[in-house]
């Protein structure tokens, strides 16, 4: 079973990148790298499922107190977590 995946860019204020990384890290991202963007702020590079983004813009302006910005386009598809995969199966048969 194959989920998308998105290439994400969020650009904060240096202060919020740690909790920004941690956040994706949780959404089972994989940080791709950091670097400086303009105005001294920073843009981070990251890979996440897009179900784990579907609410994004409201958490990142939680986090960043409304100074986050991100962007995000469909990167790839993965094989889905095997824990995951049971997962839908059993939602799967619930349904039927």
């Amino acid at each position: 079973m194959l989920e998308p995946i998105s290439r994400v860019q969020v650009t904060v204020p240096p202060e919020y990148q740690g909790d920004v990384m941690g956040d994706l890290s949780s959404r089972r991202g994989q940080v791709q790298g950091t670097e400086v963007a303009d105005g001294g702020m920073q843009r981070i590079t990251a890979l996440v499922p897009t179900s784990e983004i579907m609410r994004y813009a409201i958490d990142l302006r939680s986090i960043t107190q409304g100074w986050g910005t991100f962007t995000t386009e469909h990167f790839r598809y993965d094989e889905l977590p095997s824990h995951l995969v049971e997962k839908v199966r059993q939602e799967m048969e619930e349904e039927d």
